[in-house]
């Protein structure tokens, strides 16, 4: 995949466009870029995706936090795995949101990008107040010569709720992950959830009842951190990979206060690594984060929360599921 960030120093091929934001590179983005690629390769164009580094709201509102599902960086890499020709990275500004959606078709999809064919998300909407609509695009497309083609909607087989089938989105993924299913985002994402970050100090509290802890300091302030609580959790460093309890949370048996804290007991491991950059993969919840009467009763849950979680991820590295996003 070419990354281009300046068409006036590398100019795209015509090519076959869709645009998004495409936060968490999920099932419905991909299977939304799939299409691209398959008209791209029946016309002999080139495929490619319009998307921002940054996310568009923050861009108005330096106070908005998307809580971002990936960081640009990985964002990138799950779309280069994916396997389209470009990826047109567009620095959203505050002019280029006052453009109207045939302002921005020709200005910036014709134009700049070289786009013949734009592929349309079944709910995506595009231009100033984001007050015009698929038919509204057809017609600008015909004036400036773009066909504007409708994708198929995406078909889940998750079920939620009770119901089954539901559309995956990005804020569908936040929903779950503010609740603690991980399992259930993992299946709209295709790949576990993850976060990275670097190990710092915490306050020694587990290692001195035995389970001693990495907390970690997330790379970026904007991404999503899960419901708090207790997770079966790969925890990756030095390439190699180990099996993790992780708490989320604010620790009230021991009177934390308001600190939210990250911190992780690698099973069966005694070794320092403050200062390592680990990523941790989520598999699944074991239990919400509770108020103990006691540290004594603390540490006998903690012991069956050890148990608990090598025997989820043992039984997650058997059924073949991913220890790593792709």
């Amino acid at each position: 995949m070419q990354i281009i960030r300046d068409t006036s120093a590398i100019n795209p091929e015509p090519s076959v466009a869709t645009i998004g934001f495409f936060d968490g590179v999920h099932a419905g983005h991909r299977y939304l870029i799939q299409q691209v690629k398959e008209i791209a390769a029946a016309k002999g164009l080139r495929s490619a995706l319009v998307t921002f580094p940054v996310h568009p709201r923050k861009v108005m509102n330096t106070n908005y936090r998307p809580e971002l599902l990936t960081t640009p960086e990985e964002k990138i890499r799950l779309l280069a795995n994916i396997g389209v020709d470009y990826c047109l990275m567009l620095d959203f500004t505050p002019e280029i949101s006052q453009l109207t959606a045939r302002e921005f078709m020709t200005q910036l999809l014709k134009e700049r990008y070289q786009v013949k064919y734009l592929v349309i998300g079944y709910d995506h909407r595009f231009g100033h107040n984001r007050s015009e609509g698929f038919e509204d695009y057809v017609r600008y497309g015909k004036e400036i010569g773009i066909e504007v083609i409708r994708a198929k909607a995406y078909t889940s087989n998750i079920e939620i709720e009770n119901v089954p089938n539901v559309p995956v989105s990005s804020s569908l993924i936040r929903k779950l992950l503010h609740q603690g299913e991980v399992d259930l985002a993992a299946d709209c994402l295709k790949y576990e959830y993850f976060l990275d970050g670097i190990v710092v100090g915490g306050y020694q509290v587990g290692r001195k009842i035995g389970f001693p802890t990495a907390n970690l300091s997330v790379d970026d302030p904007d991404k999503l951190i899960p419901a708090d609580g207790v997770y079966a959790v790969w925890v990756t460093f030095d390439k190699k990979t180990y099996m993790g309890m992780l708490n989320i949370g604010v620790r009230p048996t021991i009177d934390n206060g308001p600190n939210r804290t990250i911190e992780v007991n690698i099973l069966h491991f005694h070794s320092d690594i403050y200062d390592k950059f680990i990523r941790l993969t989520f598999v699944k919840r074991t239990r919400p984060e509770l108020k103990f009467s006691s540290i004594d009763e603390l540490t006998v849950q903690l012991h069956k929360d050890a148990e608990d979680t090598e025997a989820i991820l043992l039984a997650s590295k058997a059924g073949g599921n991913s220890r790593e996003t792709k």
